[in-house]
């Protein structure tokens, strides 16, 4: 870690928030670190204008609405050579940047690599897979505020987050997924990190696979990657919330109904 300090400004963190008028969110997020001394950009959707005095953060305030035109905006305006996402409810970790910049000096073909998080009793936020290469399965699992990348990978291969996912979006959950997913295919380089660089409230949708508008999202990728499979794939996906116990027998013909919904949806865009 020795070039880190040479490294400081060369990962942007690059939040998404909707609804405010000052920055006083940020101390919360950088509650175990000083955040001025990391470069920020904000993404500010809302009717209302943040105005800073601090250098080191940038603000764009946009009446755009949805999660992913915030990320898409994010990182069009970004400058530096990597960018991590963020949502303005977290809390990272003492040292998450360093590991960040360690982990990319590390893995100097990396384009993209995921981390691990913490709820707020400190406990593992999932079960994480042990793979550290990043396949089509394993990147099911990864939240966004987990995701760092370089941005000329992601600039140069047209990456973008679909504005049909995420919240605010048609299907409100899977736009992390969608831009794995693309980054793969694009043949981008997608590492996995077990190192533990933030703190996330346990109640987060990526937990409430259960719920409809979690499965119409889903049965909406389906389609979007698998076409005709997705009926299939959405069988198999009803069937494993059932195995996990996350919904019961009864609720097993409703919630393929949802997923059906979906696929519809999405098929009539």
């Amino acid at each position: 870690m020795s070039n880190l300090i040479d490294q400081k400004n060369n990962l942007e963190i690059l939040i998404s928030t909707t609804g405010k008028n000052d920055i006083d969110f940020i101390e919360n997020i950088f509650f175990e670190n000083n955040y001025e001394s990391f470069p920020i950009l904000i993404v500010n959707q809302s009717d209302k204008i943040i105005k800073k005095d601090n250098q080191n953060i940038k603000i764009i305030n946009t009446d755009s609405r949805g999660l992913s035109l915030s990320r898409n905006l994010a990182i069009k305006n970004s400058s530096k050579k990597y960018c991590l996402l963020a949502d303005d409810d977290i809390v990272y970790k003492e040292g998450f940047y360093e590991n960040i910049l360690d982990a990319f000096e590390q893995n100097i073909n990396a384009d993209v690599i995921t981390f691990m998080m913490v709820d707020e009793k400190g406990n593992l936020f999932k079960k994480y897979s042990e793979n550290i290469n990043h396949n089509y399965k394993s990147i099911r699992e990864v939240n966004s505020v987990v995701i760092a990348f370089k941005r000329e990978s992601v600039i140069k291969n047209n990456i973008e987050f679909d504005p049909l996912f995420g919240l605010g979006g048609t299907f409100e959950t899977g736009e992390e997924y969608v831009f794995l997913r693309n980054c793969l295919e694009k043949k981008l380089k997608v590492l996995f990190r077990p190192k533990i660089i933030l703190q996330h409230d346990s109640k987060s949708s990526g937990k409430l696979a259960f719920r409809d508008k979690n499965i119409f999202a889903r049965a909406a990728i389906f389609h979007k990657f698998h076409g005709s499979l997705s009926y299939l794939k959405l069988l198999h996906h009803i069937y494993l919330l059932k195995r996990k116990n996350l919904i019961g027998c009864s609720d097993f013909i409703n919630k393929f109904l949802v997923g059906l919904e979906g696929i519809k949806k999405f098929k009539s865009i």
